[in-house]
């Protein structure tokens, strides 16, 4: 090796390898990092485009340490989308039904709102052809925050908002995401908290059968 070779080597940031069988440690701070840095690239490239190689590369990490901390791309991307959602749909209780899912849209401004839902027309299309991306979405994304949209379901039931025998409680997740997805295909507009509150007021709250005001 020549002497320009070793100085490089030596200058160049050396992960520590991790103890037999054991993740290596990363810091809160270090994985939010890598997250933003895979939402970026996931905006650039899209999903098929994105390498784990491109991932090492604009992190600065080694490939070896991506797969051992996140087993490959279809799981580091989805946990890349789960940390890079806004608070926690089961630290959201406002007293009322309505007051609570303002609350959500109230979460994100439209900028946020227009490169997410972008963001997800593109993992939707991506899905179709790759079973692993699904999985991991739904385990880690569409199954938790289901079960956490049904607990607050059952507090406005409690509270006497909404009837347990509603036909509509088993579709609420489905009316939501819809009213996020659907109008770029309809309107060529963004989601916009304006429009999702105005939504869930003259759709999903009547359909539950729930006080609009």
């Amino acid at each position: 090796m020549s002497e320009a070779s070793k100085g490089a080597a030596a200058a160049a940031p050396v992960e520590p390898a991790p103890a037999p069988g054991r993740r290596s440690r990363i810091t809160p701070e270090r994985e939010a990092q890598l997250y933003a840095a895979v939402l970026d690239l996931l905006r650039e490239v899209g999903y098929d485009a994105l390498t784990m190689d491109a991932v090492a590369a604009r992190t600065r990490s080694s490939k070896a340490t991506l797969y051992r901390q996140w087993g490959g791309k279809a799981e580091l991307v989805v946990k890349a989308i789960r940390h890079g959602k806004p608070g926690d749909l089961d630290g959201t209780d406002t007293g009322s039904l309505r007051g609570d899912l303002h609350a959500l849209v109230a979460r994100e401004d439209d900028c946020g709102m227009e490169q997410n839902s972008a963001l997800m027309r593109g993992l939707a299309m991506a899905m179709h052809a790759n079973p692993d991306l699904r999985q991991a979405f739904r385990d880690q994304l569409i199954e938790p925050e289901t079960a956490a949209f049904h607990r607050m379901l059952r507090r406005a039931i409690d509270r006497g908002e909404i009837r347990a025998d509603c036909p509509a409680l088993d579709f609420v997740v489905h009316m939501m995401a819809g009213g996020f997805v659907v109008r770029t295909l309809i309107e060529d507009q963004p989601p916009t908290r304006d429009f999702l509150r105005s939504y869930i007021d003259a759709v999903v709250l009547p359909a539950l059968g729930a006080p609009t005001s």
